[in-house]
């Protein structure tokens, strides 16, 4: 194994939206770093999606084990006394969460470690603060080799234990400013000396346009779609809501929602059809369920804007093949998005949970085609100034081996 690897550990990979990260590892190999994959566990059948599946499941080792040798191997060799001391700060039902998953993730740690050892790897990056992030974490301590973690949300999306985390490892990346201007007041002397900024971002040579972008023609239906995890937060109920309200003020649309819910498909998908039944819509909403990422960019060639109504969003690559591909997007001034889209110069950002704004900025592209050509310019141009998926490995390259 190259010196110039590294354990490049996702969790559930590769899933619907792992798209991002099949980029960066791309991006690394381009420069000659082997980044070998690692995974917790295989993701459900109906969030593998993309033509490049087979071949990352192929490649990646995934580390869920209950084999209890593996549990017995590593058990002794765990720093127990820093493990209690963080669990004696936290409240007493997060403290029994956060000692059950060390126990589910000591395993994983110690086949992850064995692995890293016999193919000659010293670091592992966990692109997760979850129990992705606790595996990488307990290899640390057990048997010595480096880790590195990327924030990609609201810290306490990712369970308890962020502190035994977070504190030995030598750098964190974090996907927005917003979300990296939070973290001393949560984690304190726990933080790393090394917090680099590093927006996720996007192949902008795969995302482009072969044909200039066309906004739609007098009494043409606007052609809306949207691709995002179908989970209440991501707002697909406010986006039909607001496509209703198109409808009873005379502007014909179509909206394809792609993406599918967590349980693939058995899940929240179910409310949206039936939301799409209660408002009517049968004839102008259609869920695609989890597609690949050649069948968005199909998507987003066909599209006249493209909508993700979340609630809040860290950043949103989904928003980045959008304004990559030049098409008007819209998004939600929460969560991270306001560092992607200046809301009227290269985007529009309305309220989350608002279906009327949704509805008035769809309109409103709709009625002035001359809107919806300039942003759609600005988009694109924004895009590849400041969020090629590039420049994420070029941090990981820098970080890991401390390159100027």
């Amino acid at each position: 194994m190259s010196n110039r690897s590294f354990a490049y550990l996702v969790p559930q990979f590769p899933g619907q939206t792992h798209i991002f990260f099949w980029r960066e590892i791309a991006a690394l190999e381009a420069q000659g770093v082997t980044p070998v994959l690692y995974s917790t566990t295989v993701p459900p059948a109906g969030l593998i999606s993309h033509h490049w599946s087979d071949d990352a499941m192929a490649r990646t080792t995934y580390l869920a084990s209950r084999n209890p040798a593996l549990l017995a191997a590593i058990l002794p060799r765990l720093p127990w006394g820093s493990i209690l001391r963080e669990a004696r700060l936290m409240p007493k039902d997060e403290a029994k969460t956060f000692l059950k998953d060390v126990i589910i993730s000591a395993p994983a740690a110690e086949k992850l470690a064995r692995d890293c050892k016999q193919k000659g790897i010293s670091h592992i990056h966990a692109h997760s603060c979850g129990r992705a992030a606790l595996i990488a974490a307990l290899a640390h301590h057990a048997h010595g080799l480096s880790y590195s973690l990327t924030l990609h949300g609201p810290l306490q999306d990712y369970g308890v234990g962020q502190r035994f985390k977070w504190q030995g490892a030598a750098f964190a990346s974090v996907i927005t400013r917003a979300l990296l201007d939070l973290l001393p007041n949560q984690l304190g002397d726990a933080l790393p000396a090394r917090l680099p900024l590093q927006p996720m971002g996007v192949d902008t040579s795969a995302f482009r346009r072969d044909t200039p972008y066309l906004p739609p023609g007098p009494g043409e239906p606007l052609r809306v779609f949207s691709c995002g995890r179908l989970n209440v937060v991501k707002g697909h109920q406010d986006l039909m809501q607001a496509v209703r309200l198109m409808l009873d003020q005379g502007q014909p649309v179509q909206l394809e929602i792609a993406g599918e819910d967590d349980a693939g498909g058995t899940g929240y998908r179910a409310e949206l059809q039936q939301h799409i039944i209660e408002l009517g819509l049968e004839a102008h909403v259609t869920l695609l369920g989890a597609i690949s990422a050649v069948a968005v960019r199909e998507k987003l060639m066909a599209a006249h804007a493209f909508v993700l109504a979340s609630w809040s969003e860290p950043l949103g690559v989904a928003y980045m093949e959008a304004m990559s591909c030049e098409v008007p997007t819209i998004g939600t001034n929460a969560g991270g998005v306001p560092e992607l889209i200046t809301s009227g110069k290269d985007g529009v950002l309305v309220p989350p949970k608002d279906p009327k704004a949704l509805a008035a900025a769809l309109m409103h592209l709709a009625s002035h085609p001359d809107v919806a050509v300039a942003l759609a310019q600005a988009g694109r141009a924004r895009v590849v100034a400041e969020f090629d998926s590039s420049r994420g490995a070029d941090m990981l390259i820098r970080e890991i081996w401390q390159e100027s």
